[in-house]
């Protein structure tokens, strides 16, 4: 509740500006945090043996491949928010917009693609340092069964412990510090992202006018709903964070299929400037991701099933 007030009176009081300023700190401590506890963990020695998504001894099989499932669907759910959500890609459009009308400055498509590519290289190295440091610090030392098990707090006291183990009492602040970061980032990002989509989409349905006090109303009331619905999952599946992170991670890569086409039927359609469109080879690239998540989405959907 209280970190839900903290969002609340930084999206509502501060506008984009206060939102982008936090951003751009809490993404600073982030990088140079995980950075730090990353080459810090380089000589960990793995603790388990490494496990393999095929499972030739399984009688289960997909397309001809015989998978093992527990591993198939861990990579669906990993894959749900690493290194980001697919629409990401429609959240940054609309934060350029709000930062277009904050600046009085409109950037050229070159300039806007270059803040999007640097955003997302920065957050797939942090995905891989993330990857990396779970592996080194939990993956064998925790069981499985207390991780799975654990509440929100006790996952946070786990992952904070398993850090200062490996790497020295020294790194509890570190960690302690680029976990809040993480998180907080994480609520104050998706409030935003998901409330200013939501109130964009409600306001292209109902032919609404671009009014600046109506779409503010708008915006608030949405967040509050986010908020209660969100406070709900939690007081009802918070004993278990793993289920509320598999329905969450899960049901975001199964709508990857539906976001990645909207993506690239948009940008590919004839309202577009030819120059502004993707060139071929990046076209092919993205139909190469479509046919991924599509089969992906189907092998999950055949397991959960």
């Amino acid at each position: 509740i209280i970190i839900s007030v903290l969002v609340l009176a930084l999206l509502s009081y501060g506008k984009f500006k206060v939102l982008d300023i936090t951003l751009k700190v809490i993404g600073v401590i982030l990088v140079i945090s995980i950075s730090t506890a990353f080459f810090s963990t380089l000589n960990q020695p793995l603790k388990a043996e490494s496990i393999s998504l095929f499972d030739y001894s399984s009688s289960n099989s997909f397309l001809g491949f015989k998978l093992n499932n527990s591993v198939f669907i861990f990579a669906i759910y990993l894959m749900g928010w690493m290194p980001m959500g697919i629409d990401m890609s429609a959240w940054h459009s609309l934060w350029t917009q709000e930062r277009i009308k904050q600046t009085n400055y409109h950037p050229k498509l070159k300039e806007t693609l270059l803040d999007f590519n640097i955003g997302y290289g920065i957050t797939v190295v942090l995905a891989v340092f993330f990857l990396s440091i779970g592996a080194k610090v939990m993956y064998g030392v925790v069981p499985p069964e207390i991780i799975k098990s654990a509440t929100a707090v006790g996952y946070a006291s786990l992952l904070v412990n398993a850090f200062t183990e490996a790497i020295g009492n020294w790194s509890l602040y570190l960690i302690s510090i680029a976990a809040f970061a993480t998180m907080f980032g994480t609520a104050i990002t998706l409030s935003d992202g998901y409330t200013r989509a939501i109130t964009r989409t409600v306001s292209l349905l109902t032919n609404q006018k671009n009014n600046t006090a109506e779409n503010k109303q708008n915006y608030l009331s949405w967040i509050f709903i986010l908020f209660i619905g969100s406070y709900l999952i939690i007081y009802f599946l918070g004993k278990n964070l793993g289920d509320i992170m598999n329905l969450a991670t899960g049901t975001s890569f199964v709508i990857a299929p539906i976001a990645a086409f909207l993506n690239f039927k948009i940008v590919n359609d004839k309202k577009f400037k030819k120059e502004h469109q993707p060139p071929k080879w990046l076209n092919y690239l993205a139909i190469v991701g479509l046919i991924f998540l599509s089969l992906c989405t189907l092998g999950y959907l055949r397991i959960i099933f």
